[in-house]
């Protein structure tokens, strides 16, 4: 009879401390936003427009990080082609309320380098890219689209 009562309560202390992870796990998931990490990579009008309306929806409940590498640096610079795709914003305003907001917009040394442009030239709120921030601007996981 010992054995059985001794039983119960490990099974009932066992079941409680499951419950017990279960909750600090939930707290912790609650605190913690998940990342979208967008990737562009040309200039391709429909293309961008898309990649930064998406960032621009996406930011509303999710953290949001811009990356733009070969091309797609040549979107970041302040004498950039002005660019509008059918019924989306003009991309400059999109960049220009991503910025706004906060959002980072990164762009690839290397290849801002090979597209004959520096630091100087690019838009305000647009920084060179910080290994550092693909994996700390957001706490949660990380989803990748690429344009």
């Amino acid at each position: 009879m010992k054995r059985i009562i001794l039983y119960i309560i490990v099974f009932i202390f066992a079941v409680g401390c499951v419950e017990q992870a279960n909750v600090k796990e939930d707290a912790v998931k609650a605190k913690t936003r998940d990342g979208i990490f967008i990737h562009i990579s040309t200039t391709d009008p429909h293309r961008v427009s898309m990649a930064l309306s998406l960032a621009a929806k996406m930011s509303e409940d999710t953290d949001v990080m811009v990356f733009c590498d070969i091309e797609g640096v040549n979107l970041l610079t302040k004498d950039a082609e002005k660019i509008q795709y059918g019924s989306f914003k003009p991309v400059s305003e999109l960049l220009n309320n991503l910025t706004g907001k906060g959002i980072l917009i990164e762009v690839c040394p290397m290849c801002l380098k090979e597209a004959g442009k520096s630091a100087t030239d690019l838009r305000e709120g647009v920084k060179i890219a910080d290994k550092k921030d693909f994996f700390s601007f957001t706490k949660g996981r990380i989803l990748t689209i690429d344009y």
